[in-house]
């Protein structure tokens, strides 16, 4: 019965009944206390409510509590509570719910007579053993022994709770709510939980609202229980609907209940709600279609049956993987639920990466044997390998296989071709695995050192002792970093019809180009797959490091002339010219950007005895002679050392092969179809004659082509700055070339005087100590490494105006990057193939985000 007069707390912000037009906001209340009022507009069956501001429960966590004689005079007498928490986002948790305040020993009286005494001490028992453990903070063991929901087990329960607090158990409502809300409002501000949070993106200072709510019993009789329900699949984003029922329960008792809660559609597999109280059911289906339309969001609807009759505790916004999450915002747009804009803004543009590769599924089982750095994301099951040449073996036989190596050099890139993940001891986030198994989409971890690597045993030692030797399965899940024994379930990519749909609405909402780096044929497919607008990097030294063309490579280095050298890079040239072709003729004119040679040419020569044995008998000359080369050649600093335009200078030879093979590549590839364009790079480049007198052999070279081969063709000439020095220089450089693409991988490292490879030693310390905000090589430096940006490209444009301007770096496909180089005037970004769609959603979401804040 409903007290006659009771206190208003229509118009309190602070502690207030929960109605249509309450002082209720999610800053100020927590998530949950505004779903529930706005379910109360819905005009859906939700039990009376009174939310506590952030405020208020920050004062009670401090001892001043509110007013509880007008809290519990806003519902009717004798009824049960309970308290749930309401933070700003449900991400961020909170202490768990308090259920069945207000159950005393009168009141198990009167519901013996009303609902039955099991029912009754059901009810009782749940609030004592909840108020114990959460409350009075005692040890959950000690009421585990005692068993059933009978009078004697309740007095048992209530026996062991007086023995361990010496007082019987508190039988006042208002003291037993006081209490509840003290608990949870210290919960929320103890250290773990305020650590939690935090580590989930919460501000340390992150307010906890708290809702009380009039408890609807679901035990009783008639048909009664609770259960959840959704209309997609959480997994698959798919209609479905989802969720439990349970007779005779409470809260979210049926998701923890097995094989004795009741599906909710009927089901061949055993009964169903729809079966039992299909009433109840048609009301529910159409309850969480309301709340989808109106609330314009899939909900999970928290349900309690009471005697047939269907009450909404609370709608949740329904978990979901990133597929899930895509293919729910593309069908609430496409029910005109909400706007394409919107639905690009729901989806993290980083999760996009989980659609592109095979994932490890959420539900199997994980035997976690070690973890590193998540490099590259996807999942991959193989054979454990420990050579590249193992791992092409073992691609020969068509049995997948995990390269596993202290680290990779560009010797492995063979190897990492022929395996289907790569596992290494050492690295970071832009070490050479890092960065080659993101470009070619190959699951990577990095720097696990949980693990102990024993190469020549060919073995690996978990923490916990198990050993896996070569040959072991084991699958490397890049997305988590997490190395598992075996072979869990998966989830294959997720490239569908929403999918391209979802990337349709980002092409056209964003404002900056988005191209691919793509080294070989397989990649540029890729590039193409994902709808990249060119490739914006094409480094061709990888080309060189295929077996047929490594020896020839090496032959050339050990020539002694001009005349030598160009003799044997004559029978590369085919090759080059080749691969070219492909390049062109997969991307359909648009345009390809071909970085010239880069890197020192000590890399190209075996390092181990073995190896120079090898290439001695390959080459017919004594070992001596391979021996003494490959120490002539050893650099202090290769990075600084003679490579990219100083190796084009000094051995001129190769960029005038490649150039040759460019052009003709590009009249072959323009006779069947569209006109190619291609688009020239000196790399390293520090100095405006550099760019001059590789110019002028590039000219002469494409000036004796069209002369040779009788047929006219365009080119664009650039340069990639890597260097401090050309970033400041642009104004020099930018007349003598039609684009300037800023490199900020060495640029970074050339700023900072620090090698990639070797950050990962000390950058975690560094962040922590709070030196660096991230690591410069894998979230780009704005205001260091982006000055040279900024000024370059000023500088730059100044000089010719109608430059075209991009970064090309590992850092092309992040989100603060692409927000940098939009506001800085680039007209594109290039990264790593399967990367493109994350940067294309990025990127729109990014074009978005102006056009509301400047409407």
């Amino acid at each position: 019965m409903q007290k006659e007069t009771p206190i208003s707390l229509a118009d309190n912000p602070n502690v207030t009944l929960v109605t249509p037009s309450a002082p209720v906001a999610t800053e100020t209340h927590g998530g949950r206390a505004k779903c529930l009022q706005r379910l109360e507009r819905l005009d859906l069956p939700v039990p009376r409510t009174v939310a506590l501001s952030f405020r208020t429960v920050h004062r009670i966590a401090q001892g001043e509590l509110p007013d509880i004689a007008t809290i519990l005079a806003q519902f009717p007498d004798g009824a049960l509570l309970c308290v749930r928490p309401s933070s700003e986002d449900p991400d961020w948790g909170g202490p768990g719910a308090i259920l069945n305040v207000g159950m005393n020993d009168a009141r198990y009286v009167d519901l013996c007579e009303n609902l039955g005494a099991e029912a009754a001490t059901a009810l009782y028992r749940r609030f004592v053993q909840s108020y114990a453990v959460y409350v009075a903070r005692l040890d959950p063991d000690e009421f585990e022994g005692i068993i059933g929901d009978d009078p004697d087990a309740l007095t048992e329960i209530l026996h062991a709770y007086e023995t361990e607090t010496d007082e019987p158990f508190p039988q006042d409502p208002g003291g037993q709510l006081a209490a509840v809300l003290k608990s949870m409002a210290r919960a929320w501000d103890g250290t773990s939980a305020r650590l939690l949070r935090q580590a989930k993106g919460a501000p340390a200072d992150a307010g906890l609202g708290l809702v009380v709510q009039e408890m609807i019993p679901g035990v009783g009789q008639g048909e009664c229980g609770s259960g959840v329900l959704q209309l997609v699949n959480s997994t698959t984003g798919l209609p479905q609907i989802t969720g439990r029922y349970l007779s005779q329960s409470q809260g979210r008792d049926a998701l923890g209940a097995g094989a004795e809660a009741l599906f909710l559609e009927s089901d061949p597999r055993g009964p169903a709600l729809e079966d039992v109280a299909p009433e109840a059911f048609v009301q529910l289906k159409e309850q969480a279609s309301i709340m989808r339309s109106k609330l314009r969001e899939e909900m999970q609807v928290e349900f309690v049956i009471e005697n047939g009759r269907v009450h909404i505790l609370d709608g949740v916004r329904v978990a979901r993987s990133p597929r899930a999450a895509l293919r729910i915002a593309v069908r609430l747009a496409e029910d005109g639920i909400i706007p394409r804009e919107e639905a690009l803004m729901r989806l993290d543009p980083h999760a996009l990466s989980e659609l592109l590769h095979r994932q490890v599924d959420p539900e199997a089982e994980r035997d976690v044997i070690g973890t590193g750095i998540a490099a590259s994301p996807g999942a991959a099951t193989g054979k454990l390998v420990f050579t590249s040449t193992e791992a092409q073996a073992s691609a020969a036989r068509r049995e997948p296989c995990i390269l596993v190596r202290r680290e990779t050099s560009p010797e492995d890139i063979r190897g990492m071709h022929a395996a289907v993940a790569v596992l290494t001891e050492r690295g970071g986030m832009t070490s050479h695995a890092a960065v080659i198994g993101r470009g070619m989409g190959l699951p990577c971890i990095v720097g696990a050192s949980s693990l102990k690597f024993h190469t020549k045993k060919k073995q690996i030692i978990a923490p916990d002792g198990r050993v896996f030797k070569a040959g072991d399965t084991v699958t490397i899940d890049g997305s988590s970093g997490q190395i598992l024994a075996g072979q869990p379930e998966m989830l294959e990519a997720a490239l569908d019809d929403a999918f391209n749909t979802f990337m349709g609405w980002a092409d056209a909402a964003r404002d900056i180009g988005i191209r691919a780096n793509a080294d070989t044929p397989a990649d540029a497919q890729t590039a193409r797959n994902f709808n990249a607008q060119g490739i914006g990097l094409c480094r061709t030294e990888h080309m060189f490091f295929e077996p047929g063309r490594l020896t020839v490579m090496r032959e050339m280095i050990f020539a002694q002339t001009s005349e030598g050298r160009a003799a044997v890079l004559a029978r590369l040239l085919p090759m080059q010219r080749e691969d070219f072709v492909q390049l062109f003729r997969i991307m359909e004119g648009q345009p390809v950007c071909i970085r010239l040679f880069d890197p020192p040419l000590h890399e190209f020569l075996p390092t181990t005895r073995t190896g120079q044995r090898e290439l001695a008998e390959a080459l017919d000359i004594p070992v001596s002679d391979v021996t003494r080369r490959v120490e002539s050649m050893s650099e202090y600093n290769p990075m600084l050392g003679l490579r990219g335009v100083r190796l084009g200078m000094t051995v001129p030879e190769i960029y005038e092969m490649q150039a040759r093979a460019i052009f003709e590549a590009t009249i072959e590839a323009s006779r069947d179809g569209e006109a190619v364009v291609p688009e020239v790079m000196i790399p390293l480049v520090s100095a405006k004659r550099e760019v001059e007198l590789v110019k002028s052999r590039v000219d002469a070279v494409a000036a004796a082509v069209k002369s040779e081969m009788g047929q006219e063709f365009t080119y664009r000439l650039g340069v990639m700055v890597e260097t401090p020095r050309a970033a400041l220089r642009a104004a020099e450089i930018a007349p003598h070339t039609a684009f300037l693409s800023f490199g900020t991988n060495d640029l970074t490292q050339m700023t900072y005087g620090l090698s990639r490879d070797d950050a990962g030693r000390f950058m975690s310390a560094y962040i922590q100590q709070g030196v660096f905000p991230e690591d410069p090589f894998h979230v780009l430096d704005t205001e260091g490494v982006g000055e040279l940006l900024s000024l370059g490209a000023e500088r730059a444009r100044q000089a010719n105006a109608d430059l075209t301007l991009s970064i090309c770096g590992e850092h092309g496909g992040n989100p603060e990057s692409i927000s940098f180089c939009r506001a800085a005037g680039y007209d594109y970004v290039s990264c790593s193939p399967f990367r493109v769609p994350v940067a294309r959603l990025a990127a729109a979401q990014l074009a978005i985000a102006h056009k509301i804040g400047s409407s």
